[in-house]
């Protein structure tokens, strides 16, 4: 198509304005904005040239050329804003880029001038990293929280495969006490009820029980407790000493060991998996150290690690589960609260020799776990009229029987024997009866003799009242007096139970049923030494 002629007058390099069509329809050249760069744009004009009567309207021939040389006039990038410069950033943007580089700058010179230098990265998966001050200060706090929360259940496994021991029941930080039932494939002898001081352990055998333990009865039985030493660092022992070196009555001092491994949830509650040593022997010395589940609160909610024989253990905490405990009646029974005597409690105290030489006698049952090999049970009699006491003794673990005669500073004894009787027999044995007497050689024969002769004075003055209990139905007053003895006197003033503390702490006892018993031992005096 021939280009139209260049207008008189205008230089050639000018191009020709765009001019309407005929009707006002086609593109128009929209004037630029200063500073804002544009595309063509439209007029208001109709998209389509007006018809009438249903025929298109003849256009002029010059103007449709023209209008198609106006096509042509928007890819001028001086009228569509092309090649206008960027605008310049604003002065907030400028000086907010400006702010932020210089906190960055402070933050990584200040972090680099802290002791140890920037911390460790943290929380990716299967990083570990050393503890914060926050997580050091909780593990230091660990044993303390536990004493000031003072139990918890708790639910132990010890070795694995067929050697595995469970143990379910309570620790208890502030008496302390220990109260499990053992069970699981390896229980072996151990399998039945234990309950455990620091000093002291007593087991309950039951070859019977179910091969997987259940909670401990909250009352439990009264018979049948023995005493046990294991190897220290072994089986129930180092069960019992890991569990009550988990609480102490000071925070431990934040060490530097110690590594966080992973976060986790542990029955609905988030904790803190760390490995890190434990104050009170609760890591083996030379071991690794145990890995912890450690609450926000600093308590503790599971440890993994091995005992001092190496055997792996897993203890888990159970927070909400924390009854009061009963020690058994060997361990010194309920701690109470004691008190000085009132003036009626003295009073049946110091009338104790003229009530016993009135009852005269008593029915005795006799319970002694004086060692591992000497778990001591029987029964028998005793007088105070005549001061000695005749009674049949065996040996709970070895089922040997014997037979004792005791008098004041005197005791004279058959040999044990399976077959030996199981109540003392009538008439007395020739070979009691002579017997060489000897003096009292152990904590039964002991507490046997201070029975006897405390028809001869009331027990001193410093007596302490150490709780209310209950014993064959009747309401008692546990009295300790000086010598480590406790009297068991029910409210008429006569003794129910004597107890004596041993040098193992346990407690060896005569259940008393008071009333005349004659014959209460042989006729004969056995021969002196």
């Amino acid at each position: 198509m021939p280009t139209p002629a260049a207008e008189p007058g205008r230089p050639r390099t000018e191009r020709v304005p765009h001019r309407p069509t005929a009707r006002g329809g086609g593109d128009q050249a929209v004037p630029r904005e200063p500073g804002r760069g544009h595309r063509r744009g439209r007029t208001n004009a109709p998209a389509r040239p007006a018809t009438v009567a249903g025929r298109r309207r003849r256009t002029d021939a010059g103007a449709g050329r023209l209008s198609a040389r106006s096509t042509g006039l928007g890819d001028d990038p001086e009228t569509d804003g092309r090649a206008d410069p960027p605008d310049p950033p604003g002065r907030r943007r400028v000086a907010l880029a400006a702010l932020v580089a210089a906190a960055a700058a402070s933050a990584a010179v200040l972090v680099a001038g802290l002791p140890g230098g920037p911390p460790e990265p943290a929380d990716r998966p299967g990083a570990t990293r050393a503890l914060s001050a926050d997580e050091a200060d909780r593990v230091a706090a660990l044993r303390v929280g536990n004493l000031r929360d003072v139990r918890a259940g708790v639910r132990i496994a010890v070795g694995a495969g067929g050697d595995r021991v469970e143990l379910l029941g309570w620790v208890d930080w502030a008496r302390p006490l220990v109260y499990l039932d053992v069970g699981g494939p390896g229980a072996g002898a151990d399998r039945g009820l234990a309950q455990a001081t620091a000093s002291t352990l007593l087991v309950r055998p039951d070859p019977s029980a179910l091969p997987t333990p259940a909670r401990p009865p909250l009352v439990p039985p009264v018979d049948r407790w023995r005493l046990r030493e294991p190897p220290a660092g072994r089986g129930l022992a180092a069960v019992r000493d890991l569990l009550l070196s988990l609480g102490a009555d000071r925070v431990d001092p934040a060490g530097p060991d110690g590594r966080w491994l992973r976060r986790e949830t542990l029955g609905g509650v988030p904790v803190d998996v760390v490995q890190a040593p434990l104050a009170g022997g609760a890591t083996p010395s030379g071991g690794p150290a145990p890995t912890l589940w450690i609450d926000p609160d600093a308590r503790l909610h599971r440890l993994t690690g091995r005992l001092p024989d190496g055997a792996p253990v897993t203890v888990d905490l159970v927070r909400v589960d924390r009854p009061t405990l009963r020690p058994v009646d060997a361990l010194g029974g309920p701690p109470g609260q004691p008190r000085a005597l009132t003036d009626d409690e003295a009073d049946r105290l110091a009338r104790l020799p003229a009530r016993l030489r009135a009852a005269g006698g008593a029915a005795v049952t006799v319970a002694a776990p004086l060692g591992p090999s000497a778990n001591l049970g029987g029964n028998g009699t005793l007088s105070w009229a005549a001061p000695s006491a005749y009674l049949a003794v065996t040996d709970e673990d070895t089922g040997r029987r014997s037979l004792r005669w005791i008098r004041p500073g005197r005791v004279a004894q058959t040999p044990g024997s399976p077959d030996g009787p199981g109540t003392p027999p009538t008439p007395v044995p020739t070979g009691l009866l002579t017997a060489t007497a000897r003096p009292a050689a152990d904590d039964l024969d002991r507490l046997v003799d201070a029975t006897l002769r405390a028809t001869t004075r009331a027990p001193a003055a410093a007596a302490v009242r150490i709780r209310e209990d209950r014993l064959a139905g009747r309401v008692v007053d546990v009295v300790e007096v000086p010598g480590g003895r406790r009297w068991w006197l029910d409210r008429g003033g006569l003794p129910r139970r004597v107890e004596l503390r041993t040098g193992r702490g346990v407690w060896v006892r005569l259940d008393l049923t008071p009333g005349r018993r004659p014959g209460a031992g042989p006729t004969a005096a056995p021969s002196a030494r």
